[in-house]
């Protein structure tokens, strides 16, 4: 597969991408340099290859599921210009 210069024009505006005139040449002879590589991993016969990585043969880690809020909201709550009890007190922002 090959890129044409009105493709690459349309990659780079859908990329957002601000690409001048005269960079349009570069970046098609790149992009299409990209492509040949994925042409050439295409070709890879990978029949009877077990992935290396993947979610079916991992587990999720679990951790114990505890508190660890530190204990200290009082001297969070000192930080605070104002208090009502344990909560931050703040102007009100909508009528």
């Amino acid at each position: 597969m090959s890129l044409d210069l009105a493709t690459t024009r349309r990659i780079a505006k859908l990329a957002r991408i601000g690409l001048e005139e005269n960079e349009l040449e570069a970046t098609r002879q790149k992009l299409n340099g990209i492509l040949g590589w994925i042409d050439q991993l295409a070709e890879v016969d990978v029949t009877g290859v077990p992935p290396m990585v993947g979610t079916e043969t991992e587990t999720l880690r679990q951790r114990e599921d505890k508190v660890t809020d530190g204990n200290c909201r009082n001297a969070l709550l000192a930080c605070a210009p104002e208090t009502s009890g344990p909560f931050y007190t703040v102007p009100k922002v909508v009528e």
